[in-house]
């Protein structure tokens, strides 16, 4: 499996991938995507969005036949690798924060305004707000 950044031909797949899993928001076609590649199958993709006063890390999902492969975990790496390089904190909003625990993210109540103007009063469609943790992950 290869972690590499999306091209556009992978679009679709990335989509599809999101709906499925009920990732999908709008926008997200726009923001800069990495794929996990199995030989040309999409087994997982995660996404960076850029706020004016953050970065966030959205959309992350596995294929269900990929999982326990440690996938997920590949994606954020890569995306954290090149945040690093530009020196920039990232947030993100889980289900599931022991997940992200594990690549340096903590629990925040500071919420940017641009990542709390996104989410809304709904936070995200289906979602109650207090199944959510909003983390950081600050640069080093």
């Amino acid at each position: 499996m290869r972690i590499r950044k999306a091209v556009p031909s992978d679009l679709p797949l990335v989509l599809r991938l999101a709906r499925g899993l009920g990732l999908e928001y709008p926008g997200l076609e726009k923001d800069v995507a990495w794929v996990a590649d199995e030989d040309g199958r999409i087994a997982g993709s995660v996404a960076l969005r850029r706020h004016p006063d953050c970065l966030e890390l959205v959309a992350l999902g596995v294929d269900e036949r990929d999982r326990g492969k440690g996938t997920g975990g590949r994606l954020v790496l890569a995306v954290l690798g090149l945040v690093a390089e530009q020196a920039e904190d990232v947030y993100l909003a889980t289900v599931i924060p022991a997940f992200f625990a594990r690549f340096g993210f903590e629990p925040t109540a500071a919420v940017p305004a641009s990542l709390a103007a996104r989410k809304g009063t709904a936070w995200c469609e289906g979602c109650p707000r207090e199944l959510c943790t909003v983390m950081i992950r600050r640069s080093a």
